[in-house]
């Protein structure tokens, strides 16, 4: 797409957070990893000297004379909130005040939006409906997400890491952090976004959206390249790669959960449930990038096909 046509996409004001998203989430990214660094090296320079340890005020930055090694709620922590209302307050003025709200003409069945898409923050619902089943990308995918969510404070074993920042104490926690949220969720908002244009087809950044492009691309099951014929070897097929897939990939997250000898130490304190509903939730996301390479290289739209879901 050209400079002005990317310039009217980013400026609706439904766009508007997507663009924020995508400057501010890389940036408190790194303000994060650049603390949690900091105290890694600190803890390492206290494990090494445990004279300085009984004595040091374990903060990053060196005491100097008149500062004081406790910071008091009041006025030091309230006074910076309070702070922090009032300017995302002001912003929020100033943004409603210069952008109109994103609503459009009442609904007409005879003219109707292309693209036609869902607000920023269902966006990688939308962008998830490409590649699974309506069911298990609208209701099953969603509801594991709260759900996993949900479990983390039940199967994180690890005590360490609580009200401070650090790296090297959670690195398998802020790794899948990481990939599930950055790397999935927000890629797929900006997918939407950006590449998904008329007739939620794939436009390459460069391209122009033309409305009139038709797009003859063939989506095959994946039994259908084996010439696997008939519902049932369709679906005795299916169950056998999702088996297989699951067997490597939970193979594959104990190898690296048993990587170091501190991961290897917090593995052990986990009892069964927690293992296996770790490894479940794992697998399932792990499932969502290769499903879309998938797509995007194999045209493959379904890996296991039965009367009652798709995979």
């Amino acid at each position: 797409m050209d400079l002005h046509q990317l310039w009217t996409i980013v400026s609706l004001p439904d766009n508007v957070p997507i663009v924020l998203l995508m400057i501010v989430v890389p940036f408190y990214t790194w303000y994060g990893l650049r603390q949690a660094f900091a105290n890694d090296r600190l803890i390492a320079e206290l494990e090494a000297n445990p004279a300085l340890a009984k004595t040091h005020h374990r903060k990053t930055q060196p005491w100097k004379p008149g500062w004081v090694k406790e910071v008091h709620v009041w006025p030091y922590l309230l006074r910076i909130e309070f702070l922090a209302a009032i300017i995302v307050t002001l912003l929020l003025m100033v943004w409603s005040i210069t952008l109109n709200a994103p609503l459009e003409e009442p609904s007409n069945p005879t003219l109707t939006m292309n693209p036609s898409k869902a607000p920023w923050y269902f966006l990688g619902l939308q962008e998830m409906l490409v590649y699974f089943d309506p069911w298990i990308a609208g209701v099953v995918m969603p509801s594991l997400i709260i759900v996993g969510l949900m479990v983390i404070p039940y199967i994180d074993a690890n005590p360490l890491g609580s009200g401070y920042y650090t790296y090297k104490q959670r690195k398998f926690a802020i790794l899948t952090f990481i990939f599930g949220f950055i790397v999935l969720w927000v890629t797929m908002i900006v997918i939407g976004t950006l590449i998904r244009g008329p007739g939620w087809m794939w436009f390459w950044p460069g391209t122009t959206w033309d409305h009139n492009r038709l797009e003859f691309a063939v989506n095959r099951d994946l039994p259908d390249i084996f010439g696997i014929k008939g519902r049932v070897m369709k679906i005795i097929f299916g169950a056998i790669v999702v088996g297989l897939y699951s067997v490597v990939a939970a193979l594959g997250i104990h190898k690296l959960m048993n990587l170091t000898p501190f991961a290897r130490r917090i593995f052990k304190r986990m009892s069964l449930l927690q293992v296996a509903t770790m490894q479940i939730f794992l697998i399932i996301m792990l499932s969502l990038p290769i499903k879309i390479l998938a797509r995007l290289l194999f045209r493959i739209k379904y890996v296991w096909v039965t009367p009652w879901f798709n995979v």
